[in-house]
Order: structure tokens, then sequence, then C-alpha cells
């Protein structure tokens, strides 16, 4: 379940949704996730195993020009790439441990039982961002703030894809912080409650595909 459609938080909570995507997926109605589309014809119930893609993670736009307005301490463009190579290998962690736990082996090659997993975080907002300082070696790439997730599903041998998924997720409308830190301990777990979240309503998607196409 990912997406990777040129959607926006507001575009996704309107009533005005295609019923059709350009790419011939239908919308489902009363998902999980924000939105998503599925191949009425796809059939899940071959598949065992998952190629998941690294990840492609991005910030709100200007957020970095709008976190240093109001800063003594300036997030660089280095402070930024360390953000987002630390979410991405978490990212990948978390989402291989979650599969694997339900069933589904991650592996590296393309095969006939294989979806391929293509995921992002984009419009990534940190309100509060912490750092690298003089003896202070953590740094995050979100705490309060949000976040959205886009997912594509494929298959692997021919490309064809199959789901498409949108979720915008805050610290206004859940519980889970958005935080990801190098050193933090506290931090790590919060930032893997929220990409556990996420995988978690992958894994019982793809359950309940399956079990729909038995």
């Amino acid at each position: 379940m990912v997406c990777v459609v040129c959607l926006n938080p507001a575009f996704a909570q309107s009533k005005d949704l295609p019923a059709v995507s350009h790419d011939g997926l239908e919308l489902v109605e009363d998902s999980e996730v924000d939105i998503l589309y599925v191949l009425p014809e796809a059939d899940f119930s071959g598949y065992t195993k998952v190629m998941v893609l690294e990840a492609h993670i991005a910030f709100k736009k200007n957020w970095q020009r709008d976190q240093n307005r109001s800063r003594t301490r300036r997030v660089s463009d280095k402070d930024m790439a360390r953000m987002i190579e630390r979410g991405k290998d978490l990212f990948d962690h978390v989402f291989t441990d979650e599969l694997e736990e339900g069933g589904y082996e991650v592996v590296k090659q393309l095969g006939e039982d294989v979806l391929l997993l293509r995921p992002a975080i984009i419009d990534l907002d940190v309100t509060a961002p912490d750092i690298n300082t003089p003896g202070r070696s953590r740094t995050y790439i979100a705490s309060s703030g949000g976040a959205t997730l886009f997912i594509e599903l494929y298959d692997s041998i021919t490309s064809q894809i199959l789901a498409r998924a949108f979720d915008r997720k805050t610290d206004r409308d859940t519980n889970i912080r958005w935080s990801m830190g190098t050193t933090s301990v506290s931090n790590t777990q919060d930032a893997t409650r929220a990409l556990k979240h996420w995988a978690g309503l992958l894994v019982d998607g793809l359950d309940r595909a399956k079990g729909g196409t038995e």
C-alpha cells in the first residue's frame, strides 16, 4: 500500500477523488488510510515475499528556511542529509521486521511470488528538531509535526502496479510522535512506533487482500 501520486493532504480529505486513477486503479472506500487505490483484477494470493526499495524522504517545502528564521543554531544541509539517511535506515529496519513478523519474507531479488514495495515519506514537518551541537549528538528526522506516507505495490516481474496508498499523520490526530534520533534511545523508540503503525497497516492490508482472493 503506498502511493507516490501527486496528491496533497487537502485533496486527500476532499470528496472529489476520482473513482478510477489515471492508470486504472479503483478507489477503495472506507479504507484505514486516507487514500487507497487497487487494481480491480489484482490477485495477491500468490505473493509470499516483499522487496522493499529504499524509502524516499523529503521535508516540507521551505522547512529549513522556516526553521532557521527562529533559531541561533541553524539547520544545515548536512543536518538535513543526516536526518534523511537516518530515516531511510530506520524505515528499512522497521518495515523489514514487521513484514517478516507478519509472515512475509523480505528479499533482495525479483521473483514471481515477490511484491515490489516503493515507499516514500514526504511533506515531513519537524516543528522542534534537535540538531547536532557540542555535547549533544542527537539528530531527528521528525518530532512534533507531521508526515505523509506514500506507498506503491508492484508485481516485481511485470512491473504492473497493483495498489497505491496515501496516509497523512500529525501529532494533532495521533498519539504517535514523529521523531527519529541517532543516539537517543527514547526518540528512536518514538520513530519506531510511528513506522510500525504504518507497517502494521500494510501487513493487515496484504492479509485481507490475500484472503479475499482465495
